[in-house]
């Protein structure tokens, strides 16, 4: 008997899946422990299967690597979803996170950081270009594919045996029951404007040749399509903006740096929006189906935080913003972007228990409140009225987040860096609690070397560890709870989920069904945000967009997708 349950399977399956398609199983083999019992099925054979051939109910575990997969067979099978499942991959992470894995985080990772034998690297990956081919497979090479298989569910049993002294059951299958929504929702898919993209890929080099020429007019720092910085510094200059640098000396040019730079100085916003649409975006690498809709891995518990990262060039929030405008529902549908409004900022105030920080919260507008709050407006300021202030109030209670400094903020926010460094005291004395709670999380970390969220995920803590990354670990990890357990409450009841985005649901309903798909996310991630943190809710805002609108919307279209339009149809001659 493992973990209580009288009947416990471990399951792996084999598919093809081309870029941005559905799965289409191949193999599936499943070992019941308490029997001994195998199922190997294969071919027509296990297509022809109308219910797992183990027990999925309230009373079986079923124990996966990298469970996604499994669940994915399931669904394109037509098959329930397990009642509890136990995902090997992410109970791996969670156990490791924060420490090298010098092996990686696959099933041989796993294996050999556990001392278990494994099969040969290369053996495995001819197994894996024999189960995702398309061809017609011989006897031989099925019961190829099928030995393999089987080999990894034996594999993957002895790595239950050494971990199971290590899992906490009851949140590991919280874990696994957001693998069983992440299936759902990469199953789901996004969908595209195809013809769109159709005519960006066919007139792409000119688009991008275009583009670099017509916004570096107004800086002149590309030569031959590359970006110089020595040119890019010279327009610093003459502009008498500040610029951050490293230990070097040099100029920082990563696209955080950039990033927050535009935030400061508005003149540097098309610049970095250039350079992320030429450092990010590979429109041929977008996974795209046949039926026109995005679907890639969203990879859960990959960051250390323990949110998703799906790739950056398949996954249509991956590259530049702009690009988000091919989200396009299909006719007679709805898509709608339902947000966590300042998300952090709530998660840090419940848990702190700061009741200045939560009454900010609860005004609406926690930045301006900050400013009320610290005297550096009146009570009765609004966003129009004092939309500055409010800008450098908002940078601080954002960065403060992050342990940010006086020169950061300094940079971030244009002032000079006392009153900067004046800005972050106010911080400090209108928030005195939520600091002092911070504190406490650093050295609890430093002490006991861990941190862990309030379902469980776990944060090792070495010597070497930063206190900025620590104390914001918090607010990152409950934050990425919080978006799970959202995820998991709102498809189960019955919300159609089709991206999860950082503090924020994508959902797809009909015309018809919009409201009531709206109202059910909202109250979803309304109930989980009291479940991370304690009985304190976290406000969300909704966006709609109906075919055929744009994602961006009517009124937010960025700059550059208007530019790239125009570009197009001056190449398309229209």
């Amino acid at each position: 008997m493992l973990f209580g349950y009288a009947e416990c399977t471990v399951v792996d399956t084999e598919f093809s899946q081309p870029a941005g398609e559905r799965p289409r199983p191949k193999v599936l083999v499943a070992r019941e422990l308490a029997s001994g019992k195998v199922h190997r099925l294969y071919g027509d054979a296990l297509l022809g299967q109308r219910r797992p051939p183990y027990p999925i109910g309230p009373d079986a575990l079923v124990v996966a690597f990298q469970a996604t997969a499994e669940i994915s067979v399931h669904i394109a099978m037509g098959w329930q979803d397990p009642a509890n499942l136990l995902d090997l991959r992410i109970e791996f992470l969670n156990y490791t996170n924060g420490h090298i894995r010098p092996n990686g985080t696959g099933l041989i990772g796993a294996s050999m950081f556990f001392g278990l034998p494994v099969m040969d690297v290369g053996e495995k990956e001819a197994n894996r270009e024999l189960a995702i081919c398309d061809k017609l497979l011989s006897n031989n090479e099925w019961k190829q594919l099928v030995d393999y298989c089987e080999s990894d569910v034996d594999a993957t049993c002895s790595l239950l045996r050494k971990m199971e002294p290590h899992i906490d059951l009851e949140r590991a299958l919280l874990r696994g029951r957001y693998m069983i929504a992440a299936a759902h929702i990469e199953d789901a898919g996004i969908p595209l404007d195809v013809e769109m993209l159709a005519r960006f890929k066919a007139r792409w080099d000119g688009i991008r040749s275009h583009i670099i020429d017509r916004i570096d007019a107004q800086y002149r720092v590309f030569e031959n399509g590359h970006f110089r910085a020595q040119l890019w510094e010279k327009w610093l200059q003459q502009n008498r903006i500040p610029w951050p640098r490293l230990a070097t000396g040099t100029m920082a040019l990563d696209d955080d740096t950039f990033r927050q730079q535009a935030k400061a100085y508005s003149a540097v916003a098309p610049m970095q929006e250039l350079r992320q649409m030429l450092g990010q975006l590979h429109l041929n690498k977008l996974a795209v189906g046949a039926d026109g809709r995005n679907r890639t891995q969203l990879w859960p518990f990959a960051a250390r935080t323990g949110r998703n990262q799906p790739s950056n060039s398949k996954f249509i929030f991956g590259p530049s913003r702009w690009i988000r405008g091919l989200i396009r529902p299909t006719p007679g549908h709805v898509v709608a972007y339902i947000d966590w409004a300042q998300q952090e900022f709530g998660i840090a105030a419940a848990l702190s228990g700061d009741t200045a920080m939560i009454h900010a919260y609860e005004s609406g507008d926690p930045y301006l409140a900050f400013a009320i709050q610290a005297r550096a407006a009146p009570s009765n300021a609004t966003k129009k009225s004092h939309r500055a202030i409010r800008n450098q109030f908002k940078e601080c209670a954002i960065g403060t987040l992050y342990s940010m400094g006086p020169m950061t903020l300094a940079e971030r926010t244009g002032l000079v860096l006392p009153y900067a460094a004046d800005l972050l005291r106010l911080h400090h004395v209108t928030y005195p609690q939520y600091w002092r709670w911070a504190d406490r999380v650093v050295d609890y970390a430093l002490m006991h070397s861990h941190l862990y969220t309030s379902y469980g995920w776990n944060l090792l803590v070495g010597p070497d560890a930063k206190p900025a990354s620590l104390r914001n670990f918090p607010m990152q990890g409950n934050g990425a709870e919080m978006l799970r357990l959202a995820c998991c409450l709102a498809i189960e009841r019955g919300v159609k989920v089709i991206a999860p985005v950082h503090d924020a649901l994508l959902i797809e309903a009909s015309v018809g069904d919009m409201v009531e798909a709206i109202v059910t996310a909202r109250r979803a991630m309304a109930d989980a945000s009291r479940m991370v943190t304690g009985a304190f809710e976290l406000r969300s805002e909704v966006k709609v967009f109906r075919h055929p609108m744009r994602f961006q919307g009517d009124d937010d279209v960025p700059v550059m997708w208007l530019t790239v339009q125009q570009i197009l149809r001056e190449l398309e001659g229209k």
